[in-house]
């Protein structure tokens, strides 16, 4: 597979601010700040606009996909319930958002992409993974391929070219099992995944000749109470008779792993069943809390699930709620507030997919049910445009390169 140089974008410090949390198995970590309601760095959200969205003065929304319905004159009709995703710069300008179907039947899901040019129109789209299921999260790679991951007892990595040149390659030396979504750090040449069931575990693959991911050692993490982690290898990747998550039993449970984001020699995950936004520092091997709205009353946050992080360096986590829906940003001095909001039309719904253009001017999420009469559809995908850039211009701070 061909590999393409992936357009970086964040600029949270690394680290960030440790704060008090507690998981089974661990205890009550030290915190010099805490994540708490407050007001947005790009003022107040503003009246529901005509696709139900609360968006702050100077955004604007605009659909770009339907599921059912052809994207522009590609005639490719865009899958149903659309899931997580990313954005590729494209060979001669512009780039490319990828997003997963999470659509629950065998041979449903996959993987469709919407290439823009240079000024944010969408001129092609196309499917680039078919013949799989569920869909759910991901992640991107440094070397420009998105990683797929199928979200049942029997779910796979599927490595996939954003253009849809090359075709899709299944990746089982990353294991078998409930998959939620991968993260890459290229320092350490290493891949961390999350997995989405009440006990899961937060695993690391590192590949026997990387960036190849066709073999390698899979690990699973054991944090003690102190926070500390160790790495313990699972001795059937395949889960031919036993599953993975149960293979080793001094290995930690998460409840419900979701979203995961690497950045300067930090892995950002989230699990679902606590609302919990957790940080593993790969060079210490140690993880904290770094978000815990049980902690914290003031707290936006009423669950958590797919996170990216913005050109200003704030984290963007997506809710998976069935009203209300929020993507909600978690500054690096601890400060949560809501950057969207769904209205009613959206009930039943959730959010998927942020992921930002090269430029930081195009936010790219989904309603993952939206777009029916009734509020529940199988979908829409949408891109909001604003001055993303002026919280880093206000403040003087930020960076664009994730290394």
């Amino acid at each position: 597979m061909e590999r393409r140089r992936f357009l970086q974008l964040t600029g949270m410090v690394a680290g960030g601010a440790v704060l008090a949390g507690r998981m089974p198995g661990l205890g009550t970590l030290a915190a010099p700040a805490r994540a708490a309601g407050g007001p947005s760095p790009y003022g107040p959200l503003l009246e529901a606009d005509a696709n139900g969205i609360l968006l702050p003065e100077g955004f604007t929304s605009v659909e770009i996909g339907r599921a059912g319905q052809p994207v522009g004159a590609s005639g490719y009709e865009w899958h149903e319930f659309p899931d997580g995703g990313a954005v590729f710069e494209a060979d001669g300008g512009g780039w490319i958002y990828t997003s997963n179907s999470e659509h629950p039947s065998v041979g449903e899901g996959g993987v469709g992409a919407l290439r823009f040019d240079e000024g944010g129109e969408v001129v092609d789209a196309y499917p680039i993974l078919t013949g799989t299921q569920t869909n759910c999260a991901g992640g991107h790679t440094p070397w420009g391929t998105w990683l797929s991951c199928e979200e049942h007892d029997g779910g796979q990595v599927w490595e996939c070219d954003p253009t849809g040149r090359d075709e899709a390659v299944v990746r089982p030396a990353l294991g078998v099992f409930i998959h939620e979504a991968v993260a890459v750090d290229p320092k350490r040449e290493q891949l961390y995944l999350t997995e989405d069931a009440e006990d899961g575990r937060f695993y690391r693959f590192t590949p026997a000749r990387f960036p190849d991911l066709d073999d390698g050692v899979l690990e699973v993490a054991a944090a003690s109470d102190r926070g500390r982690v160790r790495w313990l290898e699972v001795p059937d990747p395949s889960a031919t008779g036993t599953p993975t998550r149960e293979q080793v039993a001094e290995s930690s449970a998460f409840d419900g792993g979701e979203g995961i984001w690497y950045h300067r020699g930090t892995v950002y995950f989230t699990t679902k069943g606590d609302t919990k936004v957790w940080a593993y520092d790969a060079k210490r091997e140690t993880l904290a809390v770094v978000h815990d709205p049980a902690e914290d009353a003031a707290s936006p946050v009423s669950s958590v699930d797919n996170i990216t992080m913005t050109p200003t360096g704030d984290l963007l986590v997506a809710e998976d709620q069935t009203d209300d829906q929020e993507l909600v940003l978690i500054s690096p001095d601890g400060a949560a507030t809501a950057l969207l909001r769904m209205d009613a039309r959206h009930s039943g719904s959730e959010l998927c997919g942020p992921a930002f253009s090269p430029d930081g001017r195009h936010l790219y999420f989904s309603s993952q049910r939206g777009g029916g009469d009734g509020g529940i559809g199988a979908g829409v995908t949408y891109a909001v445009t604003g001055p993303f850039e002026q919280r880093r211009r206000r403040q003087g701070r930020g960076s664009r390169q994730d290394a």
